[in-house]
């Protein structure tokens, strides 16, 4: 039964990894799915991502995503994707409804007009809003404490890790500074992939199994505050290493998801207190060639009639590339680098209530210790005058849709919106210019 309700806002932040979707007003979205459709090994068609997340048996899916690289590149699979949506999930009339959407920084110009052209003709809204996610996730902060800084200051940093970019962006009264927002081209998607990678060459083949690594990466992995101290313990046998846990795979029959084999051994790294700076005997180069040592043994060693593969190192190295990209090859610079550069790009008086107003949010900020990490990194790069207070949002992916339902229901939204009338009459690109700054 489709709702006629002629106030009702969609609210939808349309990630490259997870859609949320709800109406405007509520606290939480409706929907929380993947922006994706699959074909299990047990499936002879693709299903649509609320039928993919109920299924048993997701190993071994063949994946089709409308977004690459952190822009939609398949108009016709977004539409099939969001029709569902709408129509089976929400049980709303687009006729009689306002979308708002959160759509990726610097979208292009083409990607607009395919967007325009499915929300007005393909599913018929009445009207469009488009925001970005920092300019959100500062509302939301700022009204969840009317009497902090961010509030006051109408100034933040909003640091958002999400599927395929990193990007730091200062946010003033509202808007993004489009200046000064730097990007580093890595997000939850390139980690998944490095997991991928590492326990495939050092166990068995696990390049196909998409969601199984990934509930790997956001169960196991954490973020290390001494790597070079955490990467000699990593090379330890038995009890003192404590960083080896066990994995069991889907074996289809008994148990048809993976799951972690000790989670008390899973959970030892805790009891690591002192993350000072002091290093254990050995160089830097002494613990690279003991590393490369240990991956050729472990090959040795791996049964491949087992269901299950360890993991080590690992752990910490997989997050590891958000602060140190350079170190796998990649010509970024880490994240603090990267908060430091869009700072800089921004008024010399903005800064200190700037680094006094990071706010994190997306997936990959959810790895233990993540903040406490960034922290470290960017005292040692900020001015000692300037305080680094860092904030995580109390849930990181669904941070930005909570902004945009905070919007959706102002009393403003609807003479912020695009008409389909407006559309129609005028064309996207003249349209559009409502949403700039």
């Amino acid at each position: 039964m489709l709702s006629n309700n002629s106030n009702s806002v969609v609210v939808l932040d349309n990630g490259a990894g997870y859609i949320k979707a709800g109406i405007g007003g509520d606290r939480d979205p409706k929907i929380v799915v993947p922006n994706c459709i699959g074909k299990p090994s047990s499936s002879k068609k693709f299903l649509l991502p609320d039928q993919l997340q109920s299924h048993d048996d997701l190993t071994s899916v063949s994946i089709r995503r409308p977004f690459d690289r952190g822009y939609l590149i398949n108009p016709d699979l977004q539409k099939e994707i969001w029709s569902h949506l709408f129509k089976s999930l929400l049980h709303i009339n687009p006729n009689n409804s306002s979308l708002l959407l959160v759509e990726p920084l610097f979208n292009l110009s083409s990607i607009q007009r395919s967007i325009d052209e499915l929300v007005f003709e393909d599913l018929g809204f009445r009207s469009l809003f488009v925001a970005d996610s920092p300019s959100l996730v500062h509302l939301y902060e700022a009204s969840r404490r009317p009497d902090g800084l961010i509030s006051r200051a109408q100034c933040s940093l909003i640091v958002d890790c999400g599927f395929s970019f990193t990007h730091a962006a200062p946010v003033l009264q509202n808007f993004t500074i489009n200046h000064g927002v730097k990007r580093l081209d890595l997000g939850g998607k390139a980690l998944t992939n490095y997991l991928k990678e590492l326990v495939s060459y050092r166990s068995i083949n696990v390049m196909d199994e998409t969601f199984l690594i990934d509930e790997v990466k956001e169960k196991l992995c954490f973020v290390s505050l001494d790597v070079d101290r955490d990467l000699q313990i990593a090379r330890k046998t038995g009890k003192d290493n404590l960083f080896k846990c066990m994995y069991v795979l889907p074996d289809g029959i008994t148990h048809t998801k993976g799951f972690i084999k000790d989670p008390n051994e899973a959970q030892r790294y805790h009891s690591l207190q002192d993350y000072s700076s002091t290093l254990l005997p050995g160089t830097n180069e002494e613990v690279g060639q003991l590393e490369i040592s240990e991956k050729t043994e472990d090959r040795k060693k791996i049964d491949l009639t087992k269901n299950e593969f360890h993991l080590t190192n690992e752990r910490f190295l997989v997050p590891e590339m958000l602060f140190r990209p350079a170190d796998l090859g990649m010509n970024q610079a880490g994240l603090a680098e990267c908060i430091v550069r869009a700072v800089n790009s921004c008024h010399p008086h903005l800064h200190p209530v700037l680094y006094e107003s990071i706010i994190l949010t997306g997936g990959s900020t959810l790895f233990p210790r993540f903040a406490e990490r960034l922290k470290r990194e960017l005292r040692s790069l900020v001015p000692d005058d300037y305080q680094v207070k860092i904030t995580t949002q109390e849930d990181p992916i669904l941070g930005v849709w909570r902004g945009g339902s905070l919007l959706a229901s102002s009393p403003d939204f609807e003479s912020m919106c695009v008409t389909k009338s407006e559309y129609e009459e005028l064309g996207s690109a003249r349209c559009r210019r409502r949403f700039f700054h």
